[in-house]
């Protein structure tokens, strides 16, 4: 129910431009600083996750993996997606604290 809840809340920041979607996109919010949390799903590569985390660690920018490709990209109206990045501040708080009820009940 609460995973529902989160897509849900990342679609509505998606229609309200509060995210970018896809490495090369998130890549360049990291480097930007704009990203306020990066999302990588848990069945992205290794290669993805390690960049991800490595490149958010560095800006200290929250990372957290969660949901499916599949689920990220069909929620956005887009292909499978591996990451996503939350630029807008308010959305970027709502998302965190949801994911860590979710992951910590």
């Amino acid at each position: 129910m609460m995973e529902n809840r989160i897509y849900q809340m990342i679609a509505l920041c998606q229609k309200a431009r509060g995210l970018v979607a896809g490495e090369f996109a998130c890549k360049k919010a990291v480097l930007e600083k704009e990203a306020q949390v990066v999302i990588v799903a848990t069945d992205a590569s290794n290669n993805t996750k390690k960049l991800f985390g490595d490149k958010t660690s560095y800006r200290q920018i929250p990372y957290v993996e969660w949901g499916t490709k599949e689920k990220l990209g069909s929620i956005l109206g887009k292909e499978p997606r591996a990451v996503i990045a939350v630029v807008d501040t308010n959305f970027a708080t709502k998302i965190k604290q949801m994911i860590h009820e979710q992951i910590n009940p």
